[in-house]
């Protein structure tokens, strides 16, 4: 396949509070994802990894877990969105890192907003 007919990859960035749970895992979840390139952060100040401007400079569409999580990125990044698609998939705070149930909720909201998108 030549450069030209090589698919362009989406950097997605995946958001929730602490960066210890919910985006950790929709990042590995995603990570393997021939069309993906896929990194996640946290809106709290004691985020493992906190949202950064580069963060999301980097980020083609910024997916929260939580509604709160996307209006504080507009807010406190808003001259860094720009063209970036932003939402939110509403994944509660319920679950631990990779487990059976969060990963089922985070690939069926995912790939029905990649569909979409």
């Amino acid at each position: 396949m030549s450069t030209k007919e090589q698919k362009a990859v989406t950097n997605i960035l995946f958001v929730c509070s602490a960066n210890v749970d919910r985006s950790p895992t929709a990042e590995r979840i995603y990570s393997g994802h021939p069309e993906l390139a896929v990194k996640s952060a946290g809106v709290s100040p004691h985020a493992t990894t906190w949202i950064s401007a580069a963060l999301v400079e980097w980020a083609d569409i910024i997916l929260c877990m939580e509604k709160w999580q996307r209006k504080t990125i507009e807010i406190e990044f808003s001259s860094h969105i720009g063209q970036r698609v932003i939402d939110y998939l509403d994944v509660p705070d319920s679950y631990r890192f990779m487990n059976e149930k969060l990963v089922r909720i985070i690939r069926e909201k995912v790939d029905a907003w990649l569909e979409e998108y």
